[in-house]
């Protein structure tokens, strides 16, 4: 198949994440697109069964497939562009490459969704990944080659995020999740924890839910605030009202709500792990993963001598929505 044959791409997803839309988005202005939202559930069969005609029928139909994540949607979708002879490109988020056995979190502790991922990575045409890191954990966990990986960082919109309105003293970091082993892998506890030390600084945490809640609750002193999962407007509403936004996870890919928080002028606190530096650069200050006392001086830098306008630059310069649209129809184009 030649670069100019590929018209139509088939969509496949497991949820409408906002960097998956987008993503989605950017490939409607260029290409035929279909979607396809993954579900199979023995107590809903015709939803499954319109879920298997509907990916068979769609891989017939286009000259690529296109699968955010490596997961049991994007195997079946690999194996079914073998069979019909069509392109697979397979976008990774860093969960896939993970094996965090205190936290639970990783497929590699998964024998089965390690064995479907290791063919995902050996087959697909076409891996994806957002970081170098990421591309060296698959390589070094799975014993692959690599050679299929592509490098291509997520793109934001800097002119939907950006600053408004004057900032308040506030502190804020976002996480969807209601275990606790979620609420410490992305360091809400340690955030509630430092905001003890700072009682004149308003703390906002975004998403949690459930359980995890409710003993978040009970170590928080009266100057955190809990809110959502809430709308988009409202989620720009605080990015844009916060002086410092905090990502003090143990692990992340190139994390989204990060990059966004920057682009409002957020000033980064965050965890030397991962994506997490590949993100803030110089632009914000570090402490070690479930580290208060290093989290508290790094928040206190932040409020005092952060620059927000150089967090903003940093993610507008590397990471615009331009640079993955250049690099996802570079990549086609190789197909």
């Amino acid at each position: 198949m030649t670069k100019n044959n590929i018209k139509k791409i088939l969509f496949v997803r497991l949820n409408p994440s906002s960097f998956v839309q987008r993503d989605l988005k950017l490939l409607k202005k260029h290409f035929q697109v279909k979607e396809v939202d993954f579900i199979l559930s023995r107590k809903d069969p015709l939803t499954t069964m319109k879920t298997i005609y509907s990916l068979i029928s769609g891989v017939i139909w286009a000259d690529m497939t296109f699968s955010w994540f490596a997961d049991i949607h994007s195997y079946w979708t690999v194996k079914l562009s073998q069979f019909f002879g069509k392109k697979s490109v397979v976008v990774i988020g860093g969960y896939e490459t993970g094996k965090l056995k205190e936290l639970g979190y990783g497929a590699l502790l998964d024998p089965v969704k390690t064995a479907r991922i290791k063919y995902i990575f050996e087959n697909a045409d076409k891996i994806v990944a957002l970081t170098s890191i990421m591309r060296q954990e698959a390589v070094d966990n799975y014993q692959i080659s690599g050679e299929n990986f592509k490098i291509i960082p997520t793109g934001f919109d800097y002119d939907t995020f950006k600053a408004k309105g004057d900032k308040e003293d506030m502190v804020f970091t976002a996480s969807l999740g209601h275990t606790w082993d979620r609420v410490r892998l992305k360091g809400v506890d340690t955030f509630v924890k430092a905001s003890q030390y700072l009682p004149d600084v308003k703390f906002v945490v975004n998403g949690t839910t459930g359980r995890a809640l409710e003993k978040l609750k009970k170590i928080a002193p009266g100057n955190v605030e809990f809110v959502g999962p809430v709308p988009f407007s409202e989620l720009l509403e605080l990015f844009q009202k916060s002086k410092v936004y905090c990502q003090l996870s143990m692990r992340e890919g190139l994390p989204t709500a990060v990059c966004e928080a920057m682009l409002c002028e957020c000033v980064p606190v965050g965890t030397d792990q991962y994506g997490i530096p590949v993100a803030i650069g110089d632009a914000g200050f570090y402490a070690n993963y479930e580290d208060i006392d290093g989290t508290v001086e790094a928040i206190k830098k932040a409020m005092e001598i952060g620059d927000g306008k150089k967090a903003r630059s940093r993610i507008k310069k590397l990471f615009p929505k331009e640079i993955r649209e250049k690099g996802l129809l570079e990549l086609i184009r190789e197909l």
